[in-house]
């Protein structure tokens, strides 16, 4: 895999048609990857991070990643030097955007080359409002075991399969007790857990090409519309109808 290597993580907004990617990379600063419209997802060898209006991915420096758009994006980066890293984390992780942040961000990104003292006291309280958002666990690890590889490719082919783990765990020739301790082992989530964090992916994908939300219930494997509103408000603080605010 070619990785193209860019020292320095741009501050910039790009658009992005639905669909579209940015290849594999790396930058030798950290970066904030922020979806002001549309649904933006980042991928690495250790899984997929993806994030709404309301939440924000933290990519650490020198961390071989690509984006992926989904709806029409508006792609907000932030670049960090690697000496400034407000939230400690070495590895990708979403984080909440509070409306706060979410104005410093397009702030930013409008102005990159500011270095006026209005510009960097913006900058001062972005880092301020960083180390003040929690993390949030909106991720889809990648499987290494075959087993549960070939499990995770059935329920992303349709999230609304109902099957529970035994009835996939033979369709994937293995025993329900060993697929179990593959989630927690290799994902770190239990089953359900991890399905719901799929089903979410999938349904904020669906969102932003624009299906109605009782669509997006039945295609991703909710009982009911009122169910699924449920979990999405819970998951990204928001509803399905109104998660995805334009700049």
């Amino acid at each position: 895999m070619n990785v193209r290597h860019t020292p320095e993580a741009p501050t910039v907004l790009r658009e992005l048609a639905p669909g579209e990617r940015i290849d594999a990379h790396r930058h030798d600063d950290h970066q904030i990857v922020y979806a002001g419209s549309g649904v933006v997802a980042v991928t690495t060898d250790a899984g997929t991070w993806f994030a709404p209006g309301t939440r924000a991915i933290w990519v650490p420096a020198g961390c071989v990643h690509e984006h992926r758009a989904h709806g029409h994006l508006a792609l907000h980066l932030v670049g960090l030097p690697a000496a400034t890293n407000p939230l400690g984390l070495r590895a990708p992780t979403v984080i909440a955007v509070s409306p706060l942040l979410r104005e410093l961000i397009l702030a930013r990104t409008r102005d990159p080359d500011d270095t006026t003292p209005q510009g960097r006291r913006l900058r001062a309280v972005l880092l301020d409002q960083l180390r003040a958002s929690p993390q949030q666990p909106v991720h889809l690890p990648t499987p290494a075991d075959s087993r549960l590889a070939a499990v995770c490719d059935l329920l992303h082919r349709d999230p609304a399969d109902p099957r529970g783990l035994a009835e996939l765990a033979a369709a994937a020739g293995a025993g329900e007790r060993t697929l179990s301790r593959l989630f927690r082992r290799e994902l770190g989530m239990t089953f359900p857990q991890w399905r719901t964090q799929l089903r979410l992916y999938h349904a904020l994908r669906m969102l932003a090409d624009g299906m109605p939300v009782t669509a997006v219930a039945h295609r991703c494997g909710w009982s009911s519309t009122s169910a699924f509103i449920d979990v999405f408000r819970r998951a990204y603080g928001s509803t399905p109808g109104t998660h995805n605010r334009p700049d």
